[in-house]
C-alpha cells in the first residue's frame, strides 16, 4: 500500500493513499489541494450541522391533525359497520359514537 504526501507551502502534512490524491487532482478544478480538501471537510461540518435532531411544532400539530382524522375515520366505519350488523349490538354503538364525537370536538378545537 504506497503512500503519497499532500505538501502545500505553509500547510500541515496529509498522509493520503495513491488514488485519494488521483481522485482530488481530478475534482478540485482550479483549488490546490488544500483548498480542496478544506473545502470538503468545511462541506462536511455544514452539512452535520445543518441537519435536525427533531419536528418543528408546526409538524407536530399537522402530525396530530393526520392522526385524529384517521381515528375519526376509523371510528366512523365502525360504527356504520356496527349498525348495519345488527340492533342488539346498539348500546356499543352509541358508546362508540360518543368517542367519536369527542374526538371531532379535538380535531375542531386541536390543544398543542
Amino acid at each position: 500500500m504506497r503512500r503519497t504526501l499532500l505538501l502545500d507551502e505553509d500547510d500541515l502534512v496529509m498522509v493520503v493513499k495513491e488514488d485519494v490524491v488521483k481522485q482530488i487532482d481530478e475534482h478540485r478544478g482550479e483549488m490546490n489541494r488544500t483548498e480542496f480538501v478544506n473545502y470538503l471537510i468545511q462541506c462536511q461540518l455544514k452539512e452535520q450541522f445543518n441537519q435536525k435532531n427533531g419536528i418543528s411544532v408546526e409538524e407536530y400539530q399537522q402530525f396530530k391533525r393526520q392522526m385524529l382524522e384517521l381515528l375519526h375515520n376509523f371510528l366512523e366505519f365502525f360504527v356504520s359497520y356496527g349498525m348495519s350488523l345488527s340492533k342488539d349490538q346498539h348500546e356499543n354503538i352509541q358508546a362508540l359514537n360518543k368517542q367519536l364525537e369527542s374526538f371531532q370536538k379535538s380535531n375542531e378545537n386541536p390543544e398543542a
